[in-house]
């Protein structure tokens, strides 16, 4: 199934009140969820707050699960942990925000409202300055882990 339609598919179960746990695809989330490793809760969005990992339609069938870096009159600004420049969308244009993810293959849910994931988005949100330096040392290490 194309990309898009299972996404819009996604969103239409959201919008009826269903949560959705998605396997994750991509890297713009790294280094701290990983591309067909992890898997993101889905819920609906309600109020967008600074720091949320929301799914967002940036353009029409263009989604993306990035955190949400600011929040102004009308619009949001996103980025994703593993990125360097940020995105722009309606504030509607938000549907759906991480509930908890399953990462490293585990099967216990690492919740967005416990300790560990809200020290580690505060943390890393403040570290936006060194994030392309931060980014190159991960990305060494994983090229040597996999030699």
């Amino acid at each position: 199934m194309e990309n898009a339609a299972f996404l819009a598919e996604v969103v239409r179960l959201i919008g009826e009140g269903h949560t959705v746990t998605l396997p994750l695809r991509g890297f713009s989330m790294r280094p701290f969820l990983e591309d067909r490793r992890d898997k993101a809760v889905l819920a609906a969005p309600g109020t967008p707050r600074k720091g949320d990992v929301v799914l967002a339609e940036i353009a029409p069938g263009c989604y993306v699960l990035h955190r949400i870096v600011a929040v102004m009159k009308g619009h949001t600004i996103l980025q994703g942990d593993g990125n360097l420049t940020t995105e722009s969308c309606p504030a509607g244009s938000i549907k759906a925000v991480a509930t908890g993810f399953y990462r490293k293959g585990r099967s216990k849910l690492e919740p967005t409202s416990g300790f560990k994931w809200r020290a580690y988005s505060a943390l890393w949100m403040r570290l936006r300055p060194a994030r392309r330096y931060l980014l190159a040392i991960h990305r060494l290490l994983s090229a040597k882990r996999q030699r």
